[in-house]
């Protein structure tokens, strides 16, 4: 067989680990021909791409970001691509096409796949949220990271007898934020799913702190909202590719702590040093399955389908399913939180 491989979307800890484990079980097994297409499915647009043999991908796997590149696409320009695509895998007499993404990248994989492309989806994203599979590759280091970084600042909070506003990534969904508060014993976590109310979270700082206690640490997902009419608040919109701007809530909140009790709060936004740096162990053996399972797929002839974790075991799940409903952190798990911060 003839591979393609690409990234989409944001870079996250784990992506080279599944282009090596491609490649090796595509050319050592197989005997396959493996080539990866530049910065997504912008390379497959222009039929930029290089030859991804073994040297190509030696000492990748515990590399961060991508050797490939990524960027987003518009997702109208991918539409008005297809039949372009088309002619391009067919001119490279592609059999297989493995693109490596979150939700929009599997979309349109989806997309490509209904137009007849031979497709087999890769799920990745730091945030957890694709809900054909129990876990994607990445969260693991993110939740690490935040979970680290959660823990230095508790020294620094009670030294000086503030309140830590720590921002960290998830645009729907509030998994990093709800696993990392727990991981390093957070105050009070803020996710997307349950719109908060700002006179119930001063309270629940406040009592930290009437108790006698010196520091307080809340932990907040980049997505989530107070309730309407709860504190000022401003919709920022969307951006071209359909992903919405956010109106730094970790900022918005610190100042809003700080008026409201007294105290010095500070806002940590941790940003994308949650997507860098060397993954964890836990995201390369997912990574590496993934990419293992995924040409096996290839050549079964399972297109239109996405490699996703159920249990311990790599099945294969339809596109669409993988991109018809986020996963997002349910109400019990949320419960669960607030009972042991």
């Amino acid at each position: 067989m003839r591979i393609g491989v690409l990234t989409s979307g944001g870079d996250c800890p784990g992506l080279n680990a599944v282009i090596r484990s491609v490649v090796h079980r595509a050319v050592v097994d197989h005997g396959d021909e493996v080539i990866g297409f530049h910065d997504g499915w912008k390379g497959l647009l222009e039929a930029d791409y290089r030859k991804l043999d073994l040297d190509a991908v030696a000492g990748i796997l515990a590399r961060g970001g991508t050797i490939l590149g990524s960027s987003r696409v518009q997702p109208a320009h991918l539409r008005d691509g297809v039949e372009r695509a088309r002619g391009h895998v067919a001119d490279l007499g592609l059999d297989a096409i493995i693109p490596i993404g979150g939700e929009g990248t599997l979309k349109a994989a989806n997309l490509l796949s209904q137009a007849g492309l031979p497709i087999v989806g890769v799920p990745k994203t730091i945030d957890n949220d694709i809900a054909s599979t129990d876990v994607t590759f990445g969260f693991d280091t993110a939740v690490g990271v935040a979970t680290e970084a959660l823990d230095r600042l508790k020294t620094t909070a009670e030294s000086h007898q503030r309140v830590m506003v720590v921002e960290v990534m998830g645009r729907h969904t509030g998994w990093i934020a709800l696993h990392s508060g727990m991981a390093a014993g957070a105050h009070a976590i803020v996710v997307p799913e349950r719109p908060f109310d700002i006179d119930e979270l001063t309270a629940i700082v406040g009592e930290r702190f009437s108790a006698g206690k010196r520091f307080a640490i809340v932990v907040v997902a980049e997505g989530a909202k107070p309730k309407p009419g709860s504190m000022a608040f401003e919709e920022r919109g969307k951006d071209i590719y359909g992903h919405e701007r956010f109106a730094g809530i970790g900022n918005l909140l610190a100042v809003e702590l700080e008026n409201r009790l007294g105290k010095e709060a500070r806002p940590v936004i941790l940003g994308h040093v949650q997507r860098g740096g060397t993954p964890t162990a836990y995201d390369r053996v997912l990574a590496t399955r993934f990419g293992w399972h995924a040409v096996e797929a290839a050549h079964r002839g399972e297109f239109g389908m996405l490699t996703a974790l159920r249990g311990t075991d790599i099945e294969m799940v339809p596109l669409a399913e993988a991109t018809s409903t986020l996963k997002t952190v349910p109400a019990e798990r949320y419960d669960e939180a607030q009972t042991v911060l």
